[in-house]
């Protein structure tokens, strides 16, 4: 049910026809996201270490599709679920949550996922049986990217890629399947984006965006930041945009983080070598950004 999502050649948008520009698209997961991946992962390597028995409590930060992915799995398992978020994270977030059951607690949105990550500890120190899989340094989260994410670009890519684009919130995504794709063929470009007014990877100081789901403010454990060849900033509006012309022009309907991760695309494109293939991440729907100026 999770993984093998779909790969769409973007053509209307692409500004250099001789380029390919691809897009993986990571909403078609049952839990509409990238982050279902993960979720499973992290839940199966718990209870594979003991860490997380029947009937137990998980508690993790999360800007929302983390969150979604833990949810759809608690409810299967039969776990509580705590879940921490900014107060900035859109409520069609907040109401898939509640429908599958977790609990919510929301944080200052200018703290951003630090102080989600901090209330979240916080909860762990003062309920010991708690178990919180710390998205951004568990390493069941770039794992699972390098055993199906990064085998499934691949694999339906025929081996034939030249640049592979993400959104880094967690790293795991960008590290996992950037990762195999490297020991595949070394002269992958694996490039990363960030939110510009938060451009920590580019050693930048931390600040506020509307960008979710990526740009968390800090650089995750997780990262590996020596697969990455290049950091492309994107601006709130820029991500915004590009996510408004998939939909409009690609029949695409995307979050903003892919707005984003397609807007660097766009950027690669234009200067990538002729017949140069250039695949970017999906990584949620935009059926959880409608009650957001994206759409709104």
């Amino acid at each position: 049910m999770i993984g093998r999502t779909p790969i769409v050649r973007l053509s209307r948008i692409n500004p250099n026809q001789e380029t390919e520009l691809l897009a993986k698209l990571e909403f078609f997961n049952p839990g509409g996201s990238v982050k279902d991946r993960i979720g499973l992962n992290m839940i199966k390597k718990a209870e594979a270490e003991g860490k997380l028995r029947p009937g137990g409590t998980i508690v993790e930060a999360t800007s929302g599709n983390t969150g979604i992915g833990l949810a759809m799995v608690a409810a299967v398992k039969g776990y509580r679920l705590l879940l921490v978020m900014p107060e900035t994270m859109s409520i069609e977030r907040r109401k898939l949550l509640k429908a599958y059951g977790a609990e919510i607690i929301l944080t200052p949105g200018e703290k951003g996922m630090r102080g989600a990550v901090e209330k979240a500890e916080e909860l762990i120190r003062e309920n010991k049986d708690y178990f919180m899989p710390r998205q951004f340094d568990n390493l069941a989260n770039p794992e699972i990217h390098y055993l199906t994410t990064g085998p499934e670009i691949w694999e339906d890519t025929e081996g034939r890629l030249d640049y592979l684009v993400a959104g880094v919130g967690t790293g795991g995504t960008l590290t996992g399947s950037g990762r195999f794709l490297k020991e595949k063929n070394p002269h992958i470009k694996i490039i990363a984006v960030e939110p510009a007014s938060s451009a920590v990877l580019s050693g930048e100081k931390p600040g506020r965006h509307g960008i979710q789901g990526i740009g968390a403010g800090f650089i995750p454990s997780v990262l590996e930041k020596d697969i990455i060849d290049e950091i492309i900033k994107v601006d709130d509006e820029d991500a915004f945009n590009t996510s408004r012309r998939l939909a409009r022009e690609e029949g695409v309907l995307c979050g903003i983080s892919a707005g984003a991760a397609v807007y660097a695309a766009l950027k690669i494109a234009k200067k990538a070598p002729r017949g140069a293939r250039i695949l970017a991440i999906i990584p949620d729907t935009g059926e959880r950004y409608l009650s957001t100026e994206l759409f709104g």
